[in-house]
């Protein structure tokens, strides 16, 4: 999209006016008139478009530059993730982990655990992968220690969210240290610095907080019927059960692996290319390491059990119907903030803030955090900080240390105040079962807090480096 030319040019005070306009609609449209999610955000990324000037014959490719791609993601991620969990909560599998949980921990301490487990896996995995893979277990602690499911379920999405925002392999901060000239390595290991703090106080802190005033119970998203319980159940052994968790993270951990050595190579595409190399890395490509994952559990709790593959195939297919709704809104979400892109709103807002003339880390920071609640996308808002910077950065003379923690403060700005034009505001709402006010009251507020604790401690980490470098 490039390319699109708009039928007039709305400067950046009627970009923002239109953006504030296009989400005050769709929040009128979903919470006062109680249209449908989905539909909401159809009919207002269609008047943004519309609006914002896009020509008629490319309102379409407009509407699909932001639907497709997520749909297409999301949609095998949740499907795979959703029959990985229908196979291991009709089997027995969620109640035989949460036992040794609760058993091994306490049930004080269960959420704590479920949070730690979460941050192991969100290390190569995925937010939206990693969620979908651990809302089984997220849900079975739930049930068995009663109260609000978010007690159980902050700790462990911001536990994902907090790895992929600050630790490399993922994609953003390696890009943005990529943009920025930084040492990889050297941004792993403050990026933990900053994200296990960030988890702790926002996720273990805020969340618990957030579990006591909000009560909200399990949604039946994932729950078999009785019949799949009777027919599926063998209570699995728990060595069982967490292999089928930690297969899918060693082959996602596989890939990341070997990206991550051949960039050290003097050749690096040459590398991937070798046959042994390219099959390895497609398998721990994280849809084909779910594809393995659900297939394998089909096998250890289904037909390896002596269960007949007319039911197995059953308990699979019923996962899909109660996603379609998840899928689908997430999808929708994706669409609307892919318009507020297409508008230009995002490039508007840096170029802006970039002519200010203020502190690099602060001006990265805010450039990142603004074009993210503008337009939705983490990832744009942190690649189009990160560019912008890049020539100050490298100009700047600054020391390593001083590189990553840019790095680290431009991708604090990328998590804030998600909301109603990002795609993963959806996935949470619908997973925990929540509104879209309670969403914006609990979700929207974590994601702020992560933002400015998480740039607190990457402009401490600078200062520190600024005095001893």
């Amino acid at each position: 999209m490039d390319d699109l030319v708009l039928n007039w040019d709305l400067g950046m005070g009627g970009l923002l006016l239109l953006a504030a306009a296009s989400i005050a609609l769709l929040l009128v449209l979903i919470m006062a008139f109680k249209i449908h999610a989905f539909l909401a955000l159809m009919i207002t990324s269609l008047l943004t478009a519309f609006a914002a000037g896009i020509p008629f014959d490319r309102l379409m490719p407009a509407l699909s530059f932001g639907f497709n791609p997520t749909l297409g993601s999301v949609m095998l991620l949740v499907a795979l993730g959703a029959m990985l969990g229908r196979m291991i909560e009709t089997s027995g599998g969620a109640r035989v982990l949460t036992d040794k949980l609760i058993g091994w921990f306490g049930e004080r301490r269960a959420a704590m655990a479920v949070g730690v487990a979460s941050l192991l896996m969100g290390f190569p995995i995925f937010f939206d992968a990693g969620l979908v893979v651990m809302m089984p277990i997220i849900y079975a602690v739930s049930r068995r220690l009663g109260g609000s499911l978010l007690t159980v379920a902050f700790p462990a999405a911001l536990a994902f969210s907090s790895m992929h925002i600050f630790v490399p392999p993922h994609p953003g901060p390696v890009s943005a240290s990529a943009i920025l000239g930084a040492d990889v390595g050297l941004v792993l290991i403050l990026g933990l610095v900053v994200a296990l703090p960030v988890w702790y106080l926002v996720g273990v802190l805020f969340g618990g907080w957030v579990g006591r005033r909000y009560d909200v119970g399990v949604p039946p998203i994932l729950d078999g019927t009785q019949e799949e319980h009777e027919a599926m159940e063998s209570n699995p052994g728990f060595g069982k059960i967490v292999f089928l968790l930690v297969l899918p993270l060693f082959l996602i951990l596989l890939n990341t692996g070997l990206n991550m050595y051949a960039a050290t190579t003097d050749d690096p595409d040459a590398f991937k290319a070798e046959p042994v190399v390219a099959l390895l890395r497609t398998l721990g490509e994280t849809p084909v390491a779910l594809l393995i994952t659900v297939l394998v559990s089909m096998w250890l709790l289904g037909w390896g059990m002596g269960k007949a593959g007319t039911l197995v195939e059953k308990v699979a297919d019923s996962a899909l119907g109660p996603i379609a709704s998840v899928v689908l809104v997430t999808g929708a979400g994706g669409m609307f903030g892919g318009v507020l892109r297409v508008t230009g709103i995002g490039d508007a807002i840096a170029d802006s803030l970039n002519s200010i003339g203020m502190p690099v880390i602060v001006a990265a920071f805010l450039i990142s955090l603004i074009v993210r609640i503008a337009q939705g996308s983490a990832t744009v808002a942190l690649t189009t900080a990160a560019s912008l910077m890049a020539g100050v950065v490298v100009d700047g003379g600054f020391n390593p240390v001083e590189v990553a923690a840019i790095v680290l403060a431009t991708a604090a700005g990328s998590v804030g105040f998600s909301h109603v034009n990002d795609s993963g505001f959806w996935l949470v709402s619908k997973f925990f079962g929540l509104d879209v006010k309670t969403t914006l009251k609990t979700w929207t507020v974590a994601q702020g807090l992560m933002a400015i604790v998480g740039f607190v401690l990457s402009f401490a980490i600078y200062l520190i480096a600024g005095a001893f470098g």
